[in-house]
């Protein structure tokens, strides 16, 4: 009779066992799922259609400080980026969330507890026994059905979705320090012209009260509008010295440091790019942090729908214990000796109310909401590109515009005076509109270049830009 050796069930079982779990799906990786990408970003001139993206490089990809040139500016970024506490904070959950990826990770090991005992006992007045146990257990989960595997990567993609929440953080501060920097040197200048014109006003209020007094046909209404037209341009003076101190005091509030003066350049001396490249598309998948944030959250999503499948699956531990005792079967042993003990537990869930499948239909549901973010993120990416641009082209339109306008108002201005001095014609009224018709051209002209420079600032905040 031929000796036949036992089949190797054991393994076939596992094998089998491997097999089937990982058709279930409890072993697959996130994939990135189809999402709506191409043609996000309006052309800013034609009515309809996409930009035509040929550019590989986004102009989000250049260093902050490639953008932002002025010293001063420099100087202040560096300190929000020092100093501002929401990104200290998000430094800080960083932190955090790395630490409890750490624990997931330690997961897959064996739990090790140590638990001293000791007894004294005394039966009828007799002689007191003492007993004592070191036991040290162990106790291992057998992550068999991806439970603990799920989890990690959930707390993987939650680490990675925090770091580009630092980044988006990051991003808003540089961005916000260059627009309220950009409006304090718009709100100098404008000052400036308030200045002139205070002067200009001035003047011709001096001139109108020196004609009526002199009996030349000035009225004593003539003079009253001048006046009335000077004070009201000490005024907006006053109003844009109030938005002066605001804006420094929220710079302030930016850089993490007290309300005080912040000292910067001027306007006129400002170069930002002008010619930009948007990238692809797809792009903006990678490049914006809060998109890819809003990706990682439906890939730990995809995770956690994982986790809660393995849940209908057994849970294995496995438990040894090892204890040095002279406690044996009731009786006293000295010197001690070594019991060693192992046990194996599986426990597979039958009837929990319901609760497993409730969880994996929340799991499911949540994973499709994830991927109704992101894909919002997407579009909400591309609509802010499409309206920086679209701003950057209306403004620098309008800057030429109004450049024209207040070069014909100063000639009136000038026209209208002379005639004033030498002809009877020409009435008080048409001297002060045609000084408030230069005031206004005037701060509508640096307000168009105030507008360009923050569609600049926010189309490299909507490229992703700020992150080096």
């Amino acid at each position: 009779m031929t000796n036949k050796k036992p089949l190797p069930w054991g393994g076939v079982w596992v094998g089998l066992i491997l097999l089937s779990l990982s058709s279930c799906g409890l072993y697959n990786k996130y994939e990135r799922p189809e999402v709506v990408a191409d043609g996000i970003v309006r052309d800013p001139v034609a009515a309809n259609g996409a930009l035509e993206q040929t550019d590989t490089t986004s102009f989000g990809n250049i260093p902050w400080r490639e953008v932002f040139t002025d010293p001063q500016l420099q100087a202040l970024i560096a300190t929000a980026l020092e100093n501002n506490p929401d990104l200290l904070n998000a430094a800080l959950n960083v932190g955090i969330v790395n630490e409890a990826l750490k624990c997931a990770r330690l997961a897959f090991l064996p739990s090790v507890a140590l638990t001293p005992q000791g007894t004294i006992a005394s039966f009828d007045g007799a002689a007191a026994s003492k007993t004592y146990q070191l036991p040290i257990t162990a106790s291992w989960n057998l992550d068999l059905f991806g439970n603990l595997l799920s989890q990690k990567r959930s707390a993987q993609m939650q680490l990675i979705a925090m770091k580009d929440y630092q980044i988006v953080t990051q991003c808003n501060i540089i961005s916000g320090v260059a627009n309220l920097y950009y409006t304090l040197l718009m709100l100098d200048r404008q000052v400036e012209i308030i200045n002139d014109m205070e002067q200009l006003t001035k003047d011709t209020w001096e001139k109108m009260k020196f004609m009526h007094e002199n009996r030349i046909g000035y009225r004593s209404t003539a003079v009253q509008s001048a006046e009335a037209a000077h004070y009201s341009v000490q005024a907006q003076k006053v109003d844009l010295l109030r938005q002066t101190r605001e804006m420094e005091n929220s710079l302030s509030l930016l850089l993490g440091q007290p309300a005080q003066a912040i000292q910067r350049g001027k306007l006129a001396d400002q170069s930002l790019p002008s010619t930009f490249a948007t990238g692809v598309s797809l792009q903006l998948l990678s490049n914006r942090a809060d998109i890819h944030a809003a990706e990682m959250a439906l890939a730990q999503c995809f995770y956690d729908v994982e986790t809660a499948r393995s849940r209908f699956y057994p849970n294995i531990t496995v438990t040894g214990t090892a204890a040095f005792t002279n406690s044996a079967g009731g009786a006293v042993v000295n010197p001690g000796k070594w019991l060693l003990s192992a046990v194996g537990s599986l426990v597979q869930p039958i009837f929990q109310h319901g609760q497993i499948v409730a969880g994996l239909k929340v799991a499911k549901m949540q994973y499709e909401q994830k991927y109704n973010l992101w894909q919002n993120a997407v579009l909400k990416a591309g609509n802010e590109v499409s309206n920086a641009l679209v701003s950057y082209n209306s403004s620098a339109e309008k800057a030429v515009l109004d450049g024209k306008r207040v070069a014909v108002l100063k000639k009136n201005v000038e026209d209208t005076e002379k005639l004033m001095k030498s002809s009877s014609n020409t009435t008080y009224l048409e001297v002060i509109s045609a000084q408030s018709n230069l005031l206004n051209a005037e701060i509508n002209e640096v307000t168009d270049q105030f507008n360009k420079m923050q569609a600049v600032v926010n189309l490299y905040q909507a490229l992703g830009g700020g992150a080096k």
